[in-house]
């Protein structure tokens, strides 16, 4: 790929990304800015103030891109919220989506409009990528007559069955009749022989399809009207899914793992990637990984958002002792719904486990604990970004789904992919240690002879000449044709 690209215009060409503020969606979309960069792309990429701040105030992050992108640029907008108010909830994602729109729709508008973003020898915006789920900053492009791509931050499966919502309302699949999760669903077309009930996205749990969440999803995940869409997912994993998808939005852009594509262009220059954008890890879980045998330890870690009670956690607690494996668990601080966030919690299982076998952080570098050879599962919440990173590491996972797209991921791993199990929702700790056991005993040289397979696949898709190599070549040459486009 061309490091820098001619176009008749003065500027390189010039685009400008906005993620929904939650940090599954900023990451994704700070690698796809990222990888735009190298690409001889200029970039502004939008924050919100509140996460603009945790971000600078992280010294790797700062060093991080003033040394390696110089036409990358942040530029922060108001969510419009106070700044004590919790943001990175499940249950807050509807308040911060409609606080966004209200506070940032005429701040971007402004910003675009006055030519803020195209200062400093820098073009006006070519093109703008939007978060699938902010139809405000499309509709700020359309008013301003700029081309728009569309980013979705989950899965090719998840994506298609957000497109089949009006079927299944059609077919009398939603609202749900009933309390059965694993009647099947016949109305998501390539998912007939294995899509439940309980596999849907949670906003489709509903009895009454005017409810606030389902309008939520039916508002902002339909068909787009853009030019393009762009997932974090490669072609040997998803192709079917892909193919129906193209069939409705014939422009994709399918260059996943983002966070593996990046990595190999920044190793390619001799640079090392791993940033860590949210939490302060706790290293020294790596060192306990280098005293453990290979393929010995479960990873546990249920993401940046997910909140348990007490009791669920103890459920996991004991599945995870009465396997008899060892594990390295991430309790993230606040993650137990308890009125000291589980601190208490944390402490008191500490004192009763042994660090030769078992390991307890507030937070870890995920990427190079999937990464490490004593590594032989991963017991996880099924986020989109967390199921890739084990795929490329060629991790089996032990999936434990809670909402948005968790369960189509869940079932798509364990159905399809055939590269973990499921256990129940309930969180049980007999199903949790059969499970574990199933994984890291039982089945372990199947699941470990997949998951390697489909990890050979994934870094194949982001080497040169690859499926993800070529549709990220192919995205930055249409970006290029969008600005001489404009300039003419």
């Amino acid at each position: 790929m061309a490091e820098k690209l001619a176009t008749s215009t003065q500027f390189p060409p010039h685009v400008l990304l906005f993620p929904f503020p939650f940090q599954g969606h900023i990451t994704p979309m700070l690698h796809l800015a990222e990888l735009l960069s190298l690409g001889g792309l200029h970039v502004t990429f939008i924050n919100t103030v509140h996460n603009h701040k945790r971000l600078l105030s992280n010294a790797d992050f700062r060093s991080h891109f003033s040394r390696r992108y110089t036409g990358f640029r942040f530029e922060s907008i108001s969510d419009g919220l106070p700044d004590d108010q919790p943001r990175s909830e499940e249950k807050r994602l509807l308040d911060v989506h409609a606080s966004l729109r209200a506070s940032a729709k005429p701040a971007l508008k402004e910003l675009i409009s006055s030519g803020g973003v195209a200062s400093g020898g820098r073009g006006a915006v070519s093109c703008v990528i939007a978060d699938g789920i902010l139809g405000f900053v499309r509709e700020v492009a359309e008013d301003l007559g700029i081309p728009v791509i569309y980013f979705r931050t989950v899965c090719a499966s998840a994506v298609w069955t957000f497109f089949s919502i009006p079927n299944l309302i059609q077919a009398k699949e939603l609202p749900f009749q009933g309390n059965d999760l694993d009647k099947p669903v016949g109305s998501v077309e390539g998912m007939e022989d294995f899509l439940r009930r309980g596999d849907l996205p949670s906003f489709c749990r509903v009895d009454d399809l005017s409810a606030p969440s389902f309008q939520f999803v039916l508002s902002e995940t339909r068909h787009p009207k853009t030019i393009g869409l762009i997932l974090n997912t490669f072609e040997d994993l998803e192709k079917p899914m892909l193919d129906h998808i193209r069939a409705r939005v014939p422009n994709l852009y399918a260059i996943g793992p983002f966070h593996a594509h990046l990595r190999a262009k920044l190793e390619a220059q001799s640079i090392k990637q791993y940033i860590n954008l949210q939490e302060e890890e706790d290293r020294s879980c790596m060192e306990w990984l280098d005293r453990q045998p290979d393929k010995s330890v479960i990873y546990v870690s249920l993401g940046s958002l997910i909140t348990v009670s007490r009791e669920t956690l103890t459920e996991l607690w004991h599945g995870l002792l009465n396997s008899g494996q060892r594990f390295l668990w991430v309790i993230r601080r606040g993650s137990v719904t308890d009125d000291d966030g589980g601190e208490k919690f944390v402490a008191e299982i500490k004192e009763k486990i042994t660090k030769t076998t078992a390991y307890i952080v507030g937070w870890a570098p995920q990427k190079e604990a999937l990464s490490h050879r004593a590594v032989g599962g991963f017991l996880t919440h099924s986020g989109w970004n967390s199921t890739l990173e084990s795929i490329i590491c060629g991790v089996p996972m032990i999936c434990w789904p809670h909402f948005a797209d968790q369960p189509v991921n869940a079932r798509m791993v364990e159905t399809v992919w055939k590269l973990g199990v499921t256990i129940k929702s309930s969180c049980d700790r007999v199903d949790i240690e059969k499970k574990i056991r199933d994984l890291m005993e039982v089945r372990k040289d199947e699941f470990l002879e997949r998951a390697e397979k489909m990890a050979n696949l994934a870094k194949q898709s982001v080497s040169k000449g690859g499926s993800s190599w070529c549709y990220l070549d192919r995205l930055i040459k249409d970006i290029s044709c969008m600005a001489a486009q404009k300039s003419i």
